[in-house]
């Protein structure tokens, strides 16, 4: 799903200015509500890139290179459910989470701050756990790590209100 920032499309552009009020851009986001929003695992801003940055030679990891790191995370995921009727980290329940989405007190800490401070949910927190999960995955960690839990929260932006 495709959400604009405001009605204009242009809040946080560095390029173009908004001219939306905080009234105009909390009606607009309303529209959406609480409830589908914690059905959708990653929210998260894309800005507006320039044609010579599409256009240039590229500098980030290679699509070959994330592709190993996916298909080594998947096999991860597949081995973890191994016999348990489910594939990926998206489709745990409670149960599978209490056993495979353990946090220390460091984690705790941040996650109960991120909870308190952004008023998540209680979807949104399991939201967050698997997200976490599946980015630990990705580097190939068996526990889930703070900063593991920083970036899934990261992926959290319409929780974070307005502006």
């Amino acid at each position: 799903m495709r959400l604009n920032p405001c009605p204009c499309g242009f809040m946080g552009d560095i390029h173009k200015e908004c001219h939306c009020t905080p009234m105009q851009i909390q009606k607009y986001r309303s529209k959406i509500s609480g409830p589908l929003l914690d059905r959708i695992d990653i929210h998260c801003d894309v800005p507006a890139v320039k044609f010579r940055e599409l256009s240039g030679d590229a500098n980030g990891e290679s699509s070959k290179d994330i592709k190993l790191r996916v298909d080594k995370a998947r096999e991860i995921q597949t081995q973890r459910f191994a016999g348990k009727k489910i594939y990926s980290n998206s489709q745990m329940s409670s149960r599978h989470m209490k056993k495979f989405c353990e946090i220390d007190e460091n984690g705790k800490r941040l996650l109960e701050m991120a909870i308190d401070r952004l008023g998540l949910s209680a979807r949104a927190y399991t939201r967050v756990l698997k997200v976490a999960r599946t980015i630990a995955d990705l580097e190939t960690e068996e526990r889930i790590q703070s900063h593991h839990l920083s970036e899934a929260i990261q992926y959290r932006s319409l929780d974070r209100g307005m502006v």
